[in-house]
């Protein structure tokens, strides 16, 4: 496989969050990278996202202005990262790549990946405690972190159960922190993940 492209064929973005379109090869020394293009085909509209050659690196297409990237300096690594995916960034997006030989002749491949772009619900949370629980000493620093996954942004909900009443609301952040505990501070805390 003498200068060919690996990517993936088919990958799943989640909406409002960030992923990565691979394509790499192995550098052989006497070829050197000319051109990287990535165009995207949607519905009946196509178009070229990403353009590296001599001149630098450009976005051609405005929606995608300030989203999209493919890293500097990594020799073989041509991979777009697009950040904040939109449910109108999903089609089929092709990295081509063309090289020249040390015989001035010149070639070039492509590969693409089928782009779906899914809304996903936040997940149950988990707890996080900053140092091993669920007994802590009073006078100690500790913390419990909410993590959930799914479509950004997630909201987090801290609260502290009351005997006979309701919930008390802590904290809107994902993370709870107490600077110096106090057996009062004894209870059942509960946190709540939540997105659009």
């Amino acid at each position: 496989a003498f200068l060919d492209l690996t990517g993936h064929n088919k990958l799943e973005g989640i909406w409002k969050g960030s992923t990565v379109l691979p394509c790499t090869y192995v550098p052989v020394k006497d070829f050197v990278q000319q051109t990287l293009t990535w165009t995207v085909l949607r519905d009946q509209s196509s178009g070229t996202v990403f353009r590296r050659d001599d001149s630098g690196d450009h976005v051609l297409l405005s929606e995608y202005r300030d989203r999209v990237s493919v890293l500097k300096d990594t020799p073989g690594n041509v991979s777009l990262h697009i950040l904040n995916l939109e449910v109108s960034d999903r089609g089929t997006y092709t990295c081509q790549v063309t090289w020249k030989a040390s015989n001035n002749t010149l070639m070039a491949k492509e590969i693409t990946t089928k782009v779906e772009v899914v809304k996903v619900a936040a997940t149950k949370p988990i707890i996080r405690a900053s140092e091993l629980g669920p007994t802590f000493p009073a006078g100690a620093r500790t913390s419990l972190t909410c993590v959930a996954n799914g479509s950004p942004p997630i909201s987090y909900r801290w609260f502290k159960s009351v005997p006979g009443g309701k919930a008390l609301l802590l904290s809107s952040q994902a993370e709870l922190a107490w600077d110096s505990l106090q057996p009062s501070d004894t209870g059942k805390y509960y946190c709540e993940a939540e997105n659009r």
